[in-house]
């Protein structure tokens, strides 16, 4: 017998827009990768597929820009002229106005998620107070249920 799953709040039309599902798009303000301190964790193989874009061995990267935590390795952070702290691959320069991802390609799945994040997802409520740090959350591309669920699942099963 298949399990029956229990609908969630972006399962139901939007009370505004009748819309199901929920719309993002990335407006480049970096207000993702800046902030108070926090951690931006990779995996090993994440770690060596950013090494391998800047033309350095995995050691030199985890010691250039990673450093330790309990649960694993983390990018570093650099103090921020926008925000407190960004990310060290955050590049708020080559781009006037614009924050851009020096990894893009190859960032963490923990940035690959974003924002379909499962504490972003708990309710509608936890989504709108994102919004005030998010300005993409609730425009542009609308992404169904089903697709949220498999971006979030990602992000969860690590």
């Amino acid at each position: 017998m298949a399990e029956k799953r229990t609908k969630a709040w972006f399962d139901k039309p939007d009370p505004d827009t009748g819309e199901v599902g929920l719309r993002f798009s990335c407006t480049m303000c970096g207000n993702c990768c800046s902030g108070p301190t926090g951690v931006v964790m990779f995996t090993p193989d994440e770690g060596k597929a950013i090494a391998k874009r800047l033309g350095i061995g995995y050691r030199a990267f985890l010691k250039k820009y990673a450093f330790e935590t309990s649960q694993g390795f983390s990018l570093k952070e650099v103090k921020s002229p926008a925000n407190g702290l960004d990310c060290v691959f955050l590049d708020r320069e080559t781009v006037p106005g614009r924050a851009i991802c020096g990894i893009y390609e190859d960032r963490p799945k923990q940035c690959t998620t974003w924002p379909f994040w499962p504490e972003m997802l708990r309710s509608r409520d936890d989504w709108i107070r994102a919004k005030k740090d998010c300005p993409g959350l609730d425009s542009g591309k609308l992404y169904a249920p089903e697709d949220i669920r498999i971006i979030r699942d990602h992000e969860a099963n690590g």
